[in-house]
């Protein structure tokens, strides 16, 4: 028993000898190069927007800065969205080419603080756009959607998302 503690405690100290492993580094990546990928990936997303908006010329479309798609598809009569408020929305999230992600179901609301809530970005901004009643679809770009690594689960990595939503009540 003994020679296994002393064992241990050799291991253990050898390992904490101070001694740092120097991270190799790509000696021909920079910040120029990293800026244009980002640069050449968003491009490449938005040409896949407006191939998809392509195919719905009927769809009056409204770009915010952000690069978040709005398009109302059933006015509504009531108040209109803003920070702080819960919101009841039913939704449907899905990919460009039409792969359903989630859903709420049927008879199903989902509530959500607006602008307080670890809701997408671009849905954020997407419901300050709503009236209580309206039914609206979002077309949003991978940065204010599910980033870099998508959703670690039905959202791949670098994806833009469309998501149907209706605004049902605000508080």
């Amino acid at each position: 028993m003994k020679k296994v503690m002393v064992i241990i405690l050799v291991a253990v100290l050898a390992a904490c000898s101070g001694k740092t492993v120097k991270e190799k580094k790509d000696p021909d990546w920079n910040q120029a190069k990293s800026t244009k990928m980002n640069k050449d990936f968003t491009v490449d997303e938005d040409i896949k927007i407006r191939l998809y908006l392509s195919q719905h010329e009927n769809w009056k479309v409204e770009e915010t800065g952000s690069g978040l798609r709005y398009i109302s598809m059933k006015a509504g009569s009531g108040e209109l969205a803003r920070s702080g408020q819960d919101a009841r929305v039913q939704y449907k999230v899905s990919l460009l080419d039409g792969t359903e992600c989630y859903k709420t179901d049927d008879d199903e609301v989902e509530v959500f603080r607006i602008d307080k809530s670890n809701i997408e970005t671009g849905i954020q901004e997407g419901i300050k756009k709503m009236r209580v009643g309206e039914k609206a679809k979002l077309i949003i770009p991978s940065h204010i959607a599910h980033g870099l690594i998508g959703d670690l689960d039905k959202v791949p990595p670098l994806a833009p998302i469309v998501v149907d939503i209706e605004l049902f009540e605000l508080k």
